[in-house]
């Protein structure tokens, strides 16, 4: 079997041979923001940190995605003391770009409280999914991605200040067959590195805007998914670099052009008889006249209920679908992108789109969230939406509405927040359902980072100040 097959058990003897040929390991885990944060280190101390882990500074949570340390409000133990770095043997993978260094994922360990750090994506991945295994379900997920590709190189960038960047290829072409000739080789490096890297590509394809390519990875467990999607745009970053060129997840890079989506699909496997548990089996529950049942026809009580915990927690828990300042410029009227918390049956204005027959086999029913951007740090999404998913079926909660049909949006629901401050506001609130489904100890760190980023956007002067005012005022 090979060492990117999906979550092979290892043992250290196993890993022991498999490195037998190799001096050095690389090792890396996700902070809060989704940027791998990681360094080569020797085969030596690789076996050594096997069975405790091994030191990594916390200030990897303590500063943001450009290393500027937060203040106070945000609790990092300020002498910036090690956290451990607990290596998960199971993620072992090998770098086809890096003359095939083996790679390994880790997850951040409180030494002093002996737990899983509060803020660490993975951890909190990790919890909600063993809290849908103990309600007999295992989460299954796939992860899309759209991302703007421009002739650019980081001095580039700098010199130009971020604007007026040069795209891959001219003009809107989704789903064309002749732009990617134009770059044929790094497109083809993309998905044939990437299925060499453990992340397969089930479709890759141009997306409509200038030099924008979308890649759907192949549907599998929650967390497989998770680590493909997360090393997924660390693989396209760096074999862009080796041609010239800057790929950027950034959710919307210009105002007058679609935005980069990174849409989400979910559906549950019963644990006991592995069989898709968001299918009626025609044994369902009665739920009365529930109009919004009798509109999900093929589709099972448990479908319904994660379905109503998602569309609850949506305003809540959406700073980890759009976590940043550019997130929500995204949700804009007219855009193929979801601006209320509602649901509808293939309908892709929704926030959620339901799939199931007769647009496709009955095994293959599930929900698709439209609201992640690009930008989204696939760790926390997914753990977010599992976890409001599971508090649904607990609660056995209804939707508020029925699902909207097709093109018709009907009645849709509240509005979402409009800026990444007033989203935060509804996660941080006293009794907030983020709070009851990620904990206290994660929603004060996430929130607090995020109001970090508030600020320095509060602050920023502008492009679009500068043009206007600069003379005018």
């Amino acid at each position: 079997m090979a060492p990117n097959d999906t979550r092979k058990v290892h043992t250290a003897e196993t890993i022991a041979k498999e490195l037998e040929n190799d001096v050095c390991v690389k090792v890396s885990g996700s902070d809060i923001d989704g940027i791998p944060r990681g360094k080569i280190i020797t085969k030596a101390k690789f076996v050594k940190s096997l069975e405790e882990g091994f030191g990594f500074c916390n200030v990897a949570f303590g500063w943001d995605m450009l290393d500027k340390t937060y203040d106070e409000s945000v609790q990092v133990e300020r002498g910036y003391s090690d956290l451990l770095a607990k290596i998960d043997l199971s993620s072992f993978r090998r770098i086809p770009y890096e003359n095939n260094v083996p790679h390994f994922l880790f997850d951040f360990h409180d030494p002093i409280a002996n737990s899983p750090f509060k803020a660490c994506p993975r951890s909190l991945l990790k919890k909600a999914i063993k809290d849908c295994n103990d309600l007999g379900f295992a989460p299954l997920c796939g992860v899309e991605f759209e991302f703007y590709n421009f002739k650019e190189t980081p001095e580039s960038i700098n010199a130009k200040n971020g604007v007026n960047l040069t795209a891959l290829t001219p003009g809107m072409f989704g789903y064309s067959l002749l732009r990617p000739t134009l770059n044929s080789k790094f497109f083809d490096e993309v998905y044939h590195h990437c299925l060499a890297y453990g992340i397969p590509i089930e479709g890759f394809h141009t997306e409509t805007g200038p030099g924008v390519f979308e890649a759907a990875l192949e549907y599998g467990d929650a967390l497989e998914i998770a680590d493909r999607a997360h090393l997924f745009k660390k693989a396209v970053k760096q074999i862009a670099l080796k041609h010239g060129i800057i790929s950027s997840f950034m959710a919307k890079p210009y105002a007058d052009l679609p935005g980069c989506s990174g849409h989400m699909h979910f559906s549950l496997k019963d644990i006991k008889t592995g069989a898709n548990a968001f299918v009626d089996d025609g044994n369902e529950e009665s739920a009365g006249g529930n109009e919004a049942k009798a509109a999900m026809k093929g589709m099972s009580d448990t479908m319904r209920h994660f379905i109503a915990g998602l569309l609850e927690a949506l305003p809540s828990i959406l700073p980890l679908m759009l976590p940043t300042i550019n997130s929500y410029k995204r949700l804009v009227e007219n855009n193929w992108a979801p601006i209320t918390v509602s649901y509808g049956i293939e309908n892709r204005i929704a926030a959620i789109r339901l799939i199931a027959p007769p647009t496709c086999p009955k095994s293959a029913t599930r929900l698709e969230l439209r609201v992640p951007g690009a930008d989204v740090n696939a760790y926390l999404g997914i753990a977010g939406c599992i976890a409001a998913g599971v508090r649904g079926i607990k609660k056995k909660i209804e939707p508020k509405f029925p699902p909207v049909q097709g093109g018709d949006n009907g009645v849709l629901g509240e509005r979402l927040p409009r800026t990444l401050k007033d989203a935060v506001n509804l996660m941080m609130a006293p009794g907030s359902v983020a709070r009851e489904v990620l904990g206290d100890g994660f929603v004060e760190h996430f929130g607090r980072t995020r109001l970090h980023e508030w600020k320095q956007w509060e602050t920023a002067v502008t492009n679009w100040e500068i043009k206007r005012y600069i003379e005018t005022v």
